[in-house]
Formats: structure tokens, C-alpha cells, sequence
């Protein structure tokens, strides 16, 4: 049982944005498990907020505008954070949540200070969009390339953040990208993600009510991972506020290469995981790393915890002379507006530098389009062949 002095450490922040049918019902419930509720209205429109905790003490505060749910919730991070609080837990305003998985999060933090709970929706519930099941499979596939870390349920806004440590981390999110960032700079500032299996409601399609925008946010989200995996693929090491013990790497391996060999072919091999490997493969073989393709793939496989063996291999696809053939043709094009229709080896040899530029020009087409196209194709192979198979594969 915590003590009185640590539930009060505790506090239950609820973001919200035109939600005034459940946010009263969801906030109410969570007062019944701790002492400390805050409601951050998002500048709702539907319902004056403030006006239906009148009597009760839950505390609100309001933005006057709508500002996205990771501003919400990082202005409940510095009102907790001045009542030095060891723990936010945020749950959703929408219902979504049930209050009473609190039972199951407030114990947990009694522990340390170091560790950053994720709820972990029941998806077999009725109601369940398919979108959501997708999503949720991509934005924990994303977080692994990134950090190396598997988490059931990135999308999850069923939180226990560290206080402290989050003050201390450079998060620019505003809106739902906020959750993804929140992750990938936990996890590289070694905080230890841990998961607890919550429950979750989703009603009827026609009465569902989300403030998520499908084009706007999906474009934000897709752009922080953007960021994270470029600065992922930076040779700097991320600023530390938590040392973890380091694990132990097993170098036997390298005295037994069939094993080693094994364990290369099954890294981050879901279907996601493969059609990633084999769009880096495919984008990196197309470019003109003459001589260096195999080592820069090595690298970036290896900093995006991706399937080594299958992009060292299919990076094969773009060996000369098909593809750099194409390639140069393109960018010779896109400077001349005409085809290269001479090809005698003295020619060619005589203009390498501007060839060079023309591969180069003509791989930024060709690249991204050919990585797409073989990345679907190893996506819906890898779906089929898995889908087919009593073994689960799994990042």
C-alpha cells in the first residue's frame, strides 16, 4: 500500500478537447483513485470545462485556443512539476480509458523514478477500428528502428511519465506527435520502458468523437519519425539521464557462424521490419556509393535495427549495369532535356565526373521510387508466407 505522502506525488492528467459528454465522467473517476486530478482544456468548444468541475476539487486549466494534445499535456508536465510530483499519469478525455486501470499503474510507481509505464490497449475488443490495429503496428515498428526498443502499444495514451526526467528532455511535439517523441527520447536518455495490459472502450463508429485529423496529424507524426530516424542515424551518442546496466554481448557468437548466421537472418523480421531492410538496401545500392554500398548499408541497418542479410543482398537489384544505366540516362536528361545517345568506353571515360552527376541526379528518382516498389513487394510476401506459418514473427 503507498503511504499518503506518495499518492499525492502521484498526479492523474486528463488532455481534452471538445469531449464535454465524457470528460466529467472520465475525470471524476480517476479522482477516485487519487487525490490529485488535473484537467487541461485544450480550448474546447462543445461544453465550458472549467464551468463542470464547479464544486468538485479536480483542478482545470485552459488554453485559450486549441493547441494539440501534446501542448496539453506538456503544460499539465509543468503544472505537476511545480507541485513536485514523481509521476503524470495522463489518460485520454474521451472515454477511452478506464479510470479504474489506475489500480493497476498507481502501485508500479512506487518503485524508482527511472521508469516510463505504457498502457497496453486490449485490441480485441468489439469496435476496434482497423486503421488503429495498422497504426499501431507501424508506430511500434518505427519506434524500434529507432531506438531498438519493442513496445505492444506506442499509440497508447495511457502514460506514467517520470516527471523529472521529461522535464529534462528537449520534446518540440505539439500535437500527437508529442506521444512519439516522447518515447524514442525516453528511451535514448535510458529511461526503462516497461508495459501493463489496460482495458479500452470504442464506441460505435457514428457516435465516436475524435479531435485526430487524419491528413494533418498522420503528416506530423510521419515527419517527427523522420527526424528521429535522421538524428538515430547520426555516429553521436544521445545525452544520457539514466544509466541502465549495460547488457552483456554474447562474442561467442562470432566462434559459431552458423548460429550468427541465424540470428542475422530473423533480426526485425516481421513484414514491416523486411520491407524496411529491403527499402534501405534498394535506396543505398541505387545511389553512387561507388565502392562503399555494402559499408553504408552495414551501417545504417545496424544504427535502424533492421535486417542486415536481406539489404546487403537485395542491394544485388542495382548492380550495373541496369540501373545505373538508367540512372544516368535520367539525370543526363534532366540537365539536357535530351537522351544520352553515345556510348563509346572513351566517351564515357572522358566525361566520368559529369556521368557521376548524372547517376547522381537520376538515382534521386530512381531510389525512392524502386525502394517503394520492392518494399511493397517484400511487405506482401513476407505478409503472406508469415500468415501462412504456425511460427510468430516479431521485431
Amino acid at each position: 500500500m503507498m503511504t499518503e505522502s506518495e499518492l499525492n506525488s502521484i498526479w492523474c492528467v486528463i488532455p481534452v478537447y471538445n469531449n464535454g459528454i465524457t470528460i466529467k465522467e472520465v475525470a471524476t473517476g480517476c479522482r477516485k483513485h487519487l487525490p490529485n486530478v488535473l484537467v487541461v482544456d485544450d480550448g474546447s468548444t462543445d461544453a465550458d470545462i472549467p464551468a463542470l468541475f464547479v464544486g468538485t476539487d479536480i483542478t482545470v486549466v485552459r488554453h485559450s485556443s486549441n493547441q494539440g494534445k501534446g501542448k496539453a499535456l506538456l503544460t499539465g508536465l509543468d503544472f505537476v512539476a511545480q507541485k513536485n510530483a514523481r509521476y503524470m499519469i495522463s489518460i485520454d478525455g474521451d472515454g477511452q480509458h478506464k479510470p479504474s486501470d489506475l489500480e493497476k499503474m498507481i502501485p508500479l510507481l512506487g518503485k524508482d523514478d527511472d521508469t516510463f509505464w505504457i498502457g497496453v490497449r486490449d485490441f480485441s475488443k468489439p469496435h476496434i477500428p482497423s486503421k488503429s490495429k495498422f497504426g499501431r503496428d507501424f508506430a511500434n515498428f518505427w519506434l524500434y528502428v529507432e531506438t531498438g526498443v519493442f513496445i505492444r502499444d506506442c499509440q497508447s495514451g495511457f502514460r506514467a511519465y517520470p516527471v523529472q526526467h521529461f522535464k529534462k528532455l528537449a520534446l518540440t511535439g505539439k500535437y500527437y506527435d508529442f506521444e512519439t517523441e516522447a518515447l524514442a527520447r525516453a528511451a535514448w536518455a535510458g529511461l526503462d520502458l516497461k508495459m501493463i495490459d489496460i482495458d479500452v472502450w470504442y464506441p460505435a463508429r457514428e457516435k465516436r468523437i475524435s479531435s485526430f485529423r487524419p491528413f494533418m496529424d498522420n503528416l506530423r507524426i510521419s515527419w517527427m519519425h523522420t527526424r528521429l530516424v535522421l538524428r538515430h542515424l547520426l555516429p553521436l551518442p544521445h545525452k544520457k539521464l539514466v544509466h541502465l546496466p549495460a547488457i552483456k554481448s554474447d562474442w561467442n557468437l562470432f566462434f559459431k557462424p552458423v548460429q550468427f548466421f541465424k540470428q542475422l537472418l530473423v533480426e526485425n523480421a516481421s513484414p514491416l521490419g523486411l520491407a524496411a531492410s529491403a527499402a534501405v538496401g534498394i535506396f543505398l545500392g541505387t545511389l553512387p556509393l561507388i565502392a562503399t554500398h555494402t559499408i553504408v548499408i552495414l551501417y545504417v541497418t545496424t544504427r535502424l535495427h533492421l535486417n542486415k542479410i536481406l539489404a546487403v543482398t537485395i542491394q544485388n537489384l542495382c548492380m550495373p549495369p541496369v540501373i545505373p544505366f538508367v540512372c544516368i540516362e535520367l539525370g543526363y536528361f534532366m540537365r539536357n532535356g535530351k537522351w544520352l545517345s553515345e556510348f563509346s568506353k572513351e566517351g564515357w571515360t572522358s566525361q566520368i565526373s559529369s556521368l557521376l552527376y548524372d547517376w547522381f541526379l537520376g538515382s534521386l528518382i530512381v531510389a525512392p521510387l524502386f525502394a517503394v516498389i520492392i518494399a511493397i513487394i517484400v511487405y506482401l510476401i513476407a505478409k503472406s508466407i508469415q500468415g501462412t506459418s504456425d511460427v510468430e514473427v516479431s521485431v
